[in-house]
């Protein structure tokens, strides 16, 4: 009889238990999709608000300003610059020989609303459907576009940390002795130091972006999963198939990573979920101090910032916080039915 598969893997009698505990947890299997369906649309953002048409038919020829950047004088302009399709000008002149098709939203995240018919921070209209910030940019576009960061950023810094830190417990615990000593006594210092200090006044010296932000954040922040590592390579360095492994002339680091890391992984992806959640938080944290992402990047700690500032603008601080409660209520969702499918005492009712 065929093994069942998924996703072109042969699915083992343990992996089905966990799929099944997973499904079982409906909260945490609806959040899944939920929040994949979101992070799938904002991978998009360009597609779905942005302040260049999609398509563009001139003179009988087809272009695609939002791939490719034309200048005016490709729509009969008369300057070689970029074109602006929010010209009323150039506008006219399109629509003259041709049409454009525009995304559900006419705002990129940093495109400011010129004609507002009140001072910035204008209220939600037919035009901007959240109103704008204190700069006159679209809500809705900083939303999507700080959603899609956010995420980006939340799966990174994870995907780092979790390697470092799962390299160093694995390390620590298979060796044990003085190198446990040593590896503990660095972290238990490395761990003292005031962290958020630290990133304020690192972030202050240089001008910070996506990935000079990311690697400060991991140079203080790869010790989370190394305890559960460390212990569960404590525990299974001694037991009779490592012993046999090493009988048979087994490296130590087919062990350490055939062997015994797949154990330890249980332990480490119930875990990841909540670490995700956590950077997100940080993230936004720093960008609400202002020590995060340059001037201008799509932000919700950002938004958060201005809704703080102009009390007299309740969407912002709302839009903000409503999108950040949901990211943050979907990932806890989903690391609670994580924890249920690789708990070996949770059995389907």
């Amino acid at each position: 009889m065929e093994r069942e598969r998924f996703l072109g893997l042969p699915i083992t009698p343990l992996t089905r238990r966990r799929l099944d505990n997973f499904r079982a947890n409906r909260r945490g299997f609806w959040s899944l999709w939920i929040f994949l369906a979101l992070f799938v649309v904002t991978l998009g953002a360009e597609l779905i608000s942005n302040d260049r048409p999609l398509l563009v038919s001139f003179d009988d020829a087809l272009y695609a300003p939002v791939l490719v950047t034309y200048p005016e004088t490709a729509f009969g302009g008369d300057f070689p610059t970029e074109a602006d399709y929010r010209d009323p000008y150039i506008i006219e002149l399109i629509e003259a020989k041709g049409w454009m098709v525009w995304p559900p939203n006419r705002y990129s995240f940093d495109t400011i609303n010129y004609d507002l018919p009140v001072p910035a921070p204008a209220p939600p209209s037919a035009e901007n459907w959240i109103g704008t910030d204190d700069q006159g940019r679209d809500v809705v576009a900083r939303l999507i576009y700080g959603f899609r960061i956010s995420v980006l950023f939340g799966i990174t810094l994870p995907f780092f940390r979790s390697s470092v830190g799962v390299a160093a417990g694995a390390v620590q615990g298979f060796f044990g002795g003085l190198t446990d000593l040593v590896f503990q006594r660095f972290i238990e210092m490395w761990a003292g130091l005031p962290t958020l200090y630290l990133l304020i006044i690192l972030a202050s010296v240089v001008e910070p972006n996506f990935w000079w932000l990311l690697g400060l954040m991991l140079l203080f922040s790869w010790m989370a999963l190394v305890g559960v590592v460390r212990a569960e390579f404590l525990r299974a360095r001694n037991l009779d198939y490592v012993r046999a492994a090493r009988a048979l002339g087994v490296s130590n680091a087919m062990i350490m990573f055939k062997h015994i890391l797949p154990n330890a992984m249980v332990a480490t992806l119930t875990f990841l979920p909540f670490i995700l959640s956590g950077s997100v938080v940080t993230l936004t944290a720093l960008d609400f101090l202002g020590f995060g992402l340059p001037p201008g990047s799509p932000s919700l700690g950002e938004l958060l910032n201005q809704g703080k500032a102009n009390l007299q603008a309740p969407w912002l601080g709302l839009s903000g916080f409503f999108i950040l409660a949901a990211m943050l209520t979907l990932l806890i969702f989903i690391g609670e039915a994580v924890r249920d499918a690789f708990d070996p005492r949770k059995t389907l009712q």
